[in-house]
């Protein structure tokens, strides 16, 4: 099965934006996998991992507000902001009031599903957290990090202009599926793309920041963490302590997981998509997915 055999469509927000969905057919009685891409990230990130899980679960990725399909924002994209985009998502997909969900992060998706979770914890039946921002990861805020953020984000947007990042993208892509390639040429190296994921960092770091003291209260929701082996850039002393932090995360759950991707710096999806295929369905077919 490919991506693009999924189901499009879209789901309304309180506020009545649309935001656009993919989703594939499971079978029936397990948990809703949904997942969530990193800064800027399309559906389509999704693409090497969303079809294997559809075997076990009904499996949907969709777009943040400003992103692929979905509709802009005119409010700021806070955490709290993004988190409620995502209840409002799951509202619309639940059947009924029993409907449970298994979430998937990367990166900022990672510190969204949490936060979304927390708010309502009684539907969820566990989170997979994908070499996701952490708090508890010290280096994320050492030096100007929200200077240098700002610098990246004006240089992507004089290269998206150009062009130039649409074939950056492809050749890093260029494991995913055709489709998969052909969506994000589309819709993930654009001017628009580029200016939401700048408004999703905007108020980034102080926010993650923040939550050293008040971290989202998961209860005993099952977390996994998946972490990747590789430095990606970061160093291999910063990687470990990256690392550190998401093993602690895990084990703040009863019954938390850590993993290593082997074959993975940050982009796990994309070079170690099977590890979050069967950590998926890991929380889908465990106790967890049987509470009432």
């Amino acid at each position: 099965m490919t991506h693009t055999q999924g189901r499009s469509r879209f789901l309304t927000t309180r506020d009545g934006r649309h935001l656009h969905a993919t989703e594939l057919d499971g079978p029936g009685g397990a948990p809703v996998v949904v997942f969530e891409a990193g800064a800027g990230g399309t559906r389509s990130s999704w693409g090497g991992v969303q079809p294997p899980v559809s075997a076990f679960a009904r499996a949907v990725a969709y777009d943040r507000s400003g992103l692929g399909r979905s509709a802009p924002d005119a409010a700021d994209r806070t955490f709290g902001r993004m988190a409620d985009d995502l209840n409002d998502l799951l509202d619309g997909l639940a059947a009924d009031d029993d409907t449970r969900f298994v979430l998937v992060g990367h990166s900022l998706g990672g510190v969204i599903v949490r936060l979304a979770a927390s708010r309502r914890p009684g539907r969820i039946a566990g989170l997979v957290l994908v070499d996701p921002s952490d708090e508890s990861a010290e280096d994320m805020f050492r030096g100007n990090v929200e200077r240098r953020a700002a610098i990246s984000t004006a240089i992507m947007r004089g290269v998206a202009r150009t062009g130039i990042l649409r074939v950056l993208g492809g050749i890093l892509f260029r494991s995913a599926p055709a489709d998969v390639r052909a969506d994000l040429a589309r819709e993930a190296a654009t001017p628009r793309a580029i200016e939401t994921m700048a408004q999703e960092l905007k108020t980034f770091y102080p926010e993650l920041q923040s939550w050293q003291g008040s971290a989202p209260d998961l209860g005993d929701v099952p977390v996994t963490v998946i972490s990747g082996a590789k430095s990606g850039g970061l160093g291999k002393a910063v990687r470990a302590r990256v690392n550190e932090a998401h093993a602690g995360r895990a084990a703040a759950s009863p019954t938390g997981r850590h993993v290593v991707a082997a074959n993975s710096g940050h982009q796990v999806p994309l070079t170690d998509p099977d590890v979050i295929v069967e950590e998926v369905r890991r929380l889908v077919s465990g106790p967890a997915a049987e509470r009432n």
